[in-house]
């Protein structure tokens, strides 16, 4: 029997959901793109086309997403997760909420200290957040290579800890995110009423 499982009331709602893929594609797309951009610079240009704008669609969309999450109580955790598993786990999410607004907000102003504008599209351009000064760049480029860092093991630290409830646990805190229809509880028969005899049976036919 699999109870654990949650039902609709207890999995996030649309909107959460689909907030949370787009994130995680465009976060782990910005992963990517910040690992090829120091191993190679062959493509570097077009991957810092592609770099900018991406940071900025993140840094708007943490943004709503932490304040619908603000009006929006998630569903309960799963009965399998013990206490200290359910702070870390709470721990962790804002901690990634943080990382996911500090990065790319350290990127503009990043930008912005070497007078490189961030262009998004036709023309339109991020204001400057930062003075124009190598030393303000060279200290948020240390913090901006820190940060990614550290989300890099946000990331992954959250992945495994998917991977094992799924896997391993298999209490269904995948199915609270997912866009699938949650797998019901196998309902099975009673003791009791499984060894019974119809009366029938008991009197010979």
């Amino acid at each position: 029997m699999d109870s654990a499982r949650p039902t609709n009331g207890e999995r996030f709602t649309v909107f959460a959901r689909l907030m949370h893929w787009i994130m995680a594609v465009m976060t782990l797309a910005m992963i990517f793109i910040g690992v090829i951009m120091v191993t190679s610079v062959s493509h570097r240009d077009l991957l810092l086309a592609i770099h900018r704008p991406l940071g900025t669609a993140i840094l708007v969309f943490v943004v709503v997403r932490f304040g619908y999450r603000l009006f929006h109580r998630p569903p309960p955790h799963p009965p399998t997760m013990h206490p200290w598993d359910r702070l870390a786990a709470t721990a962790s999410e804002y901690l990634f909420y943080a990382l996911l607004f500090a990065q790319p907000l350290v990127g503009w102003a990043l930008l912005s200290a070497a007078g490189t504008p961030i262009v998004l599209f036709d023309g339109v351009r991020l204001p400057a957040i930062a003075p124009h000064s190598t030393t303000v760049y060279a200290v948020l480029r240390d913090a901006h290579t820190v940060l990614a860092y550290l989300l890099f093991l946000v990331f992954v630290a959250h992945l495994c800890g998917v991977l094992f409830h799924s896997m391993i646990l298999r209490d269904g805190v995948l199915d609270r995110m997912a866009f699938w229809r949650p797998a019901r509880a196998v309902q099975e028969p009673a003791p009791d009423a499984a060894r019974a005899v119809p009366p029938l049976e008991r009197r010979g036919g």
